[in-house]
């Protein structure tokens, strides 16, 4: 193996961990908050807004249902608008966090929606406000199912940047397809699988291994 292929795996894969981490920051960020304004503003909850949460829902599956290679090219006006740029590691964060936030917000709605409608009752019968029940009871009892979707959402979005290597994102993708694919070397592509397995295998395993320590807190 030469050293240009080496130093090109490892600046690949630099690229990669900075638009998965910045994605998935901002996926967490943006997809909580949005979680949780799902679970209150539906029907028979602690803040019913029925209208509020058709309209968010709709748009979250609309995001969703949009394969990640169409969503990649359909916002390559506004990634030029908040970027500056169509390629390049930070253009690619656009998108994958627009991608990852839905996702993450309907894996998150569900483990609130699983917490135990008990507990929410005898908050409320001690006088807790709605945002007090939210941070003390519903976001700690959700805690484990919300990392473990997480955990998902980062897997999922290691997959997606190789994708957008595909369209000048930089990162491991772009290098298995101008080294490996073009240029018909079948050893770059099984050094850029191997690279890509082992960043799935040790974020599903850190994420493993934080949801069991939740659980046995």
């Amino acid at each position: 193996m030469s050293d240009a292929l080496i130093e090109r795996l490892l600046q690949g894969g630099l690229d990669t961990l900075t638009m998965v981490a910045a994605s998935a920051l901002l996926a967490l960020l943006l997809g909580l908050p949005l979680a949780v304004l799902l679970v209150l503003s539906a029907p028979g909850s602690l803040w019913p807004r029925p209208r509020l949460h058709r309209v968010l829902g709709s748009v979250v599956n609309g995001f969703r249902a949009t394969p990640f290679i169409v969503l990649l090219v359909a916002l390559i006006p506004f990634t030029r608008w908040v970027t500056g740029t169509t390629i390049g590691v930070w253009a690619a964060v656009v998108p994958l966090t627009l991608s990852a936030t839905p996702f993450f917000a309907r894996i998150a709605e569900v483990s609130l929606r699983e917490v135990d409608a008990g507990l929410i009752e005898a908050a409320q019968a001690m006088g807790c406000r709605r945002w007090h029940i939210v941070r003390h009871v519903l976001v700690p009892e959700a805690l484990p199912g919300i990392v473990g979707g997480f955990t998902i959402t980062v897997v999922s979005l290691i997959g997606a940047s190789a994708m957008a290597g595909a369209v000048g994102a930089g990162g491991l993708g772009d290098i298995a397809i101008r080294y490996g694919y073009q240029r018909f070397d079948t050893r770059v592509m099984v050094l850029v699988i191997a690279l890509l397995i082992g960043l799935v295998s040790s974020a599903q395993w850190a994420g493993d291994r934080l949801v069991r320590r939740l659980r046995h807190r």
